[in-house]
């Protein structure tokens, strides 16, 4: 990546990493404790078993730290960079006891986190030509947003509003009460007249009819809903640069080059968070 991609807070990974291991180690492991001779020290490497984009280096080191802070994790290549099958991600050392345990929860993670990572690296890749950036939305794993929204950054992506609290965003369901053409106008200008001049307006519209009520309402950012293709390029006209243009729905590897290339400014994807399939990374002992 050639910017710094900006970092989850610490609290915020050990508030999950606490949920995660109070779920998967309650009362200690049964296994590791009995099993592992005492004072056993653990010398591993996290390998990748696929090609893919890396993210959650930070995530894996405090996973295996929150278990025994005797554990050294030594990344081996940044976030945000890709790597090929084979490629050594981590090195890790430390009480094998311990390495053991907390494994599984650094793993899940780590691979989660790369998958997305990866699978918005390629829809990156595929807009570069265009002007058009790639954005998460919120379908997110409920409770892993903060780390989701992270990977997105690392495959080179930006993000939607983080929540309901610090945007704006009336879609299909909130217009369905609003009514149509001057009463939905009337309706978004209330709004826009009581919201702070810092807060940013976003309206969802799924038929081109919906748009000049919309923009009458002068909000921020317009949002075409399941367009089809051939009918972007006569919203964009009609909005004419009065809005920020936002596509979503039915954005694929295989459709999101076409959409970019319509002139869309953002295309959002919700793919690229929830149907992701981790990425196949191993933690293996290196035996001496």
């Amino acid at each position: 990546m050639n910017q710094p991609i900006r970092p989850v807070p610490a609290a915020a990974i050990d508030r999950i990493l606490e949920f995660a291991f109070a779920e998967d180690n309650p009362r200690g492991d049964i296994t590791a404790d009995s099993i592992v001779p005492t004072g056993s020290v653990a010398n591993a490497v996290v390998s990748a078993r696929e090609p893919g984009v890396l993210s959650g280096g930070t995530v894996f080191s405090r996973a295996m730290k929150m278990i025994n802070t005797d554990i050294e994790i030594t990344q081996l290549i940044e976030d945000g960079q890709k790597f090929e099958v084979g490629a050594q991600l981590l090195r890790v050392q430390g009480p094998a006891s311990s390495v053991l345990t907390a494994e599984r929860v650094a793993l899940n993670l780590l691979q989660r986190m790369s998958a997305i990572a990866t699978a918005t690296s390629q829809l990156v890749e595929l807009v570069s030509q265009t002007k058009a950036r790639i954005a998460d939305t919120r379908k997110t794993t409920p409770g892993l947003r903060v780390l989701e929204r992270y990977a997105v950054r690392c495959g080179g992506g930006v993000n939607h509003r983080d929540n309901l609290s610090e945007a704006f965003m009336a879609k299909d369901n909130h217009l369905a009460l609003l009514g149509e053409g001057e009463e939905l106008s009337q309706a978004l200008k209330r709004v826009r007249s009581q919201l702070g001049h810092t807060t940013a307006m976003e309206v969802e519209v799924d038929r081109i009819e919906q748009i000049p009520a919309v923009l009458d309402a002068g909000v921020d950012i317009i949002m075409l809903d399941n367009f089809d293709l051939l009918d972007i390029p006569a919203a964009i006209e009609l909005i004419n640069g009065q809005a920020i243009i936002e596509a979503s729905g039915t954005v694929s590897a295989q459709t999101v080059a076409a959409i970019a290339q319509t002139g869309v400014d953002i295309i959002s994807s919700g793919a690229i968070t929830h149907s992701v399939r981790a990425i196949d990374l191993g933690l293996d002992m290196v035996i001496a």
